[in-house]
């Protein structure tokens, strides 16, 4: 008996280390998706941010982080022993609530990638117009206290200031629509209130200027990159694969992930035909993306029907809100904040449709706790970082492009230098 449940130990914590490595892969889809998406005078900054940032993350969050959202000592002592009566006792608790099944390290492991995720939604939206070290700074922040704080609320179950229990209350989101997605569109936000709009992105007369990224088919391979690594995303949170209850909800977070990012791809496409008379392919890309925010609140409750539908709501939704956006003058090159922020509320309005041991009441507070905490709270950061180091780059600076000013390098130099 012992040496199956062994077995099945060992199976639970390489599924969960194989899931966390699928969902760093998704780092490379946000750099990819983002490089692309601004100018050329611009990529090597942001390819720098979202490599440093990805380090920053597992540094603070080993160091602090962990420890907040789930207890414990810092620096995770003892994470690498191995103790068979605990594994063996089916009270033990681990990591986000299930059992314990699996190495305490492989939840390290898959939940710094989703701390890294969340920082990366900020990366995008502030692209173009922000100082690297500033940005850098907010990273440690971020990472270190105002995500781990939310987390320990809704994930972590602990009450919110002691006030209340969210999960009392029926919140649940599964993967982190709101706990990851929402938590970084909304410190995002409140940067590009701070930070103001790219210059010349919008004209005295209220009309708006296309900025066209640099390279599109960099874009749509992160697109993919991202899609590919959500399935780690979504099917990993199941947290074990080892029994025929659990290989059938991993099977249906794989389905249902796949289904809402075709469907909000579709919707997105045939939204941009209707409003622009074209087939836009950011809005196609951002329809995918949306999608799979959207189901990440619940991937495994709903239908795979309704699964398609949640993505096709998505769909467009993103694309009213990227339109929204722009005409009250927020500048989101990437448009993070609408897939993000906007479709991660979506996802999780939509739980209880599903989901029976979800309330509305409850979807709506912690809403409400993880936007307000993460807004309040990195509206403060970014104003004290703006007092003593500036948040925005120089007018040259940002006119002739952050790559030489912040990284002394171009990523194509070949096409910007001038040849005598």
């Amino acid at each position: 008996m012992e040496h199956v449940l062994e077995l099945r130990f060992a199976l639970d914590t390489f599924y969960y280390l194989v899931c966390g490595a699928l969902v760093m892969w998704m780092a490379a889809g946000f750099m990819m998706l983002e490089a692309g998406l601004v100018r050329a005078k611009n990529a090597t900054e942001i390819l720098t941010k979202n490599i440093s940032l990805f380090c920053i993350a597992a540094i603070m969050y080993l160091l602090v982080g962990y420890a907040i959202m789930y207890g414990g000592p810092l620096l995770l002592h003892g994470i690498g022993q191995f103790d068979l009566a605990s594994m063996l006792d089916a009270s033990s608790r681990n990591g986000f609530g299930g059992d314990a099944n699996y190495a305490r390290g492989a939840d390290f492991f898959f939940q710094v990638m989703f701390v890294a995720t969340a920082m990366s939604v900020v990366s995008g939206a502030v692209a173009e117009r922000m100082k690297l070290w500033v940005f850098l700074l907010f990273a440690m922040v971020m990472t270190a206290v105002l995500y781990p704080m939310e987390g320990a609320w809704t994930w972590g179950g602990r009450d919110v200031f002691g006030l209340f229990n969210l999960g009392e209350l029926g919140f649940s989101d599964f993967a982190g629509s709101g706990v990851v997605h929402l938590a970084g569109a909304t410190a995002a936000l409140a940067a590009v209130l701070l930070l103001g709009p790219r210059r010349g992105k919008y004209n005295s007369d209220g009309t708006i200027n296309a900025i066209p990224g640099s390279n599109l088919p960099l874009s749509a391979l992160g697109t993919m990159v991202l899609w590919l690594g959500w399935f780690g995303f979504n099917a990993g949170s199941v947290f074990k694969l080892s029994d025929g209850n659990s290989a059938n909800l991993v099977a249906m977070a794989f389905l249902n992930t796949h289904m809402a990012a075709v469907s909000g791809g579709v919707a997105a496409l045939l939204m941009s035909r209707l409003l622009f008379g074209k087939a836009d392919l950011t809005m196609l890309l951002n329809g995918v993306l949306a999608g799979l925010v959207v189901i990440t609140a619940d991937a495994v409750n709903p239908e795979p029907a309704l699964a398609a539908l949640y993505g096709a709501l998505g769909g467009v939704l993103v694309v009213l809100s990227i339109l929204g956006l722009d005409r009250l003058h927020i500048d989101d090159p990437v448009g993070a904040i609408s897939v993000h922020g906007s479709c991660g509320i979506l996802g999780l309005l939509l739980v209880p449709w599903a989901n029976p041991d979800a309330t509305l009441v409850g979807q709506l507070a912690g809403i409400a706790v993880i936007f307000l905490w993460i807004f309040l709270m990195s509206l403060l950061v970014w104003a004290l970082l703006g007092k003593l180091m500036g948040l925005r780059a120089s007018q040259e600076d940002e006119y002739n492009g952050l790559d030489v000013p912040e990284c002394g390098m171009e990523a194509y130099p070949e096409f910007l230098r001038v040849k005598s």
